[in-house]
């Protein structure tokens, strides 16, 4: 039952195509971030995550932790409520996962564990900065068993940015000096960037190691040019450019100094957008959601509705359906993770 469940928490790339692609970029001061997302699923909802919500980790068989969510988020969630791909919180906390194969997550021991999307909400839920972020890894790790194999980019509202990584059992984090340019596909981060250096660049064809170059060199002309074009554009522009044809479903931009979100879909090709400044944080009822394909465009905060335990489980029958040529999950799987929605309550 355990490897069923975990089996479902990431469906990123099992074949080398499926592929992410992530950056931050900081124009004269704002902070922008972009995130493709690359899958043969496009099915997925934005949720709106309440501040004061009692949780405890989803993790059957290994060491749970509980918490109270201390800031409100807005995410991108393909397998329901709590289990996200990538969002950004209203301290404008950003953090955002791409598939790494050769990830090796910490072996068990006296933390408690999260599984592998979950992490995500907790940090979203608890952090404000990269400080904090990185500081949980003193308290919680990663589930290893059956996990995928991701690694993430994160940011914030001051400007920092870092890479999270898990080698050989342990966290490897750039940033700062270590993190020459805030980019990350789906190799490792001292691997792509080594590619950068004609010296030291791997002959061997990789479709990581050229949309990570691309990205860095868009966001290079960017950043010291004088072009016009404002910063949420350009990073759609960079977005469209290191896409994956039809297997790119998602792009989205997190403006994170403005506390805006932009998206476009495979399924709604058109550009829209939420502010923080038009939700309500407080925990006083169902979170609300909308599907990422709906067929609306520009500002959809008055289209968000509450979001019930059917509605949710649909969501994860819809997406393991849709899912299925390339990754099989059972129907008492489905069941559990629909199951776990009841368990988040307001304090």
């Amino acid at each position: 039952m355990k490897k069923l469940l975990t089996l479902l928490l990431l469906l990123a790339s099992i074949a080398p195509g499926f592929a992410c692609s992530t950056f931050l970029i900081n124009r004269n001061g704002q902070l922008v971030f972009g995130r493709n997302y690359d899958w043969v699923s496009g099915n997925g909802i934005l949720m709106v995550n309440s501040a004061g919500l009692m949780k405890t980790s989803f993790v059957p068989g290994s060491k749970s932790i509980s918490w109270m969510a201390r800031y409100g988020s807005v995410s991108f969630n393909q397998f329901g409520k709590e289990m996200p791909h990538g969002g950004m919180n209203e301290k404008g906390l950003v953090v955002e996962l791409m598939w790494l194969q050769g990830t090796s997550y910490p072996a068990a021991d006296q933390r408690a564990a999260v599984n592998e999307l979950q992490w995500v909400q907790y940090q979203l839920d608890n952090c404000a900065s990269i400080e904090e972020v990185l500081a949980t890894d003193k308290l919680l790790r990663i589930d290893r068993n059956n996990a995928a194999p991701l690694h993430f980019l994160i940011a914030d509202a001051s400007g920092k940015a870092a890479t999270v990584e898990f080698l050989d059992g342990k966290m490897v984090v750039h940033k700062g000096d270590d993190l020459r340019f805030p980019v990350l596909t789906n190799s490792t981060y001292e691997s792509s960037l080594r590619q950068l250096d004609p010296s030291t660049r791997s002959k061997e064809p990789s479709n990581s190691f050229d949309r990570f170059t691309q990205a860095c060199n868009l966001l290079q002309q960017y950043q010291s040019g004088d072009s016009k074009i404002a910063p949420v554009d350009y990073a759609f522009t960079i977005l469209n450019k290191v896409s994956q044809s039809q297997y790119t479903k998602w792009s989205i931009v997190y403006d994170i100094s403005n506390k805006k979100i932009g998206f476009i879909t495979q399924g709604n090709a058109q550009r829209r957008s939420i502010s923080f400044a038009d939700l309500d944080f407080k925990c006083n009822g169902a979170g609300k959601f909308v599907d990422i394909n709906a067929a609306l465009q520009g500002d959809i905060a008055g289209k968000l509705a509450p979001l019930n335990a059917e509605q949710n489980l649909q969501v994860i029958r819809q997406s393991a359906a849709q899912s299925r040529t390339h990754l099989q999950i059972e129907t008492e799987a489905i069941q559990a993770l629909g199951e776990y929605f009841s368990t988040i309550k307001c304090q």
